[in-house]
């Protein structure tokens, strides 16, 4: 997998995630069932984000055919 695959993946889990905690609490007033299992799906999908950076720490970049540069 590409190394820009995955930072954009990163950053659409993280916000994601969090996006789903926000709901889930707000959910939570009326619901509290339905709103912890959103807090905790959103939990788990924000963790899965701020997992993935430790995996994209340790890829290896390659370089791009752009980037080469010639003499």
């Amino acid at each position: 997998m590409k190394t820009s695959t995955v930072d954009t993946l990163i950053w659409v889990l993280i916000y994601g995630g969090l996006l789903g905690v926000g709901l889930g609490l707000s959910v939570q007033r009326s619901d509290d069932a339905l709103g912890t299992t959103v807090i905790v799906i959103g939990g788990a999908i924000a963790a899965l984000g701020f997992a993935l950076i430790y995996v994209r720490s340790r890829m290896k970049d390659t370089p791009q055919p752009s980037d080469k540069t010639t003499p």
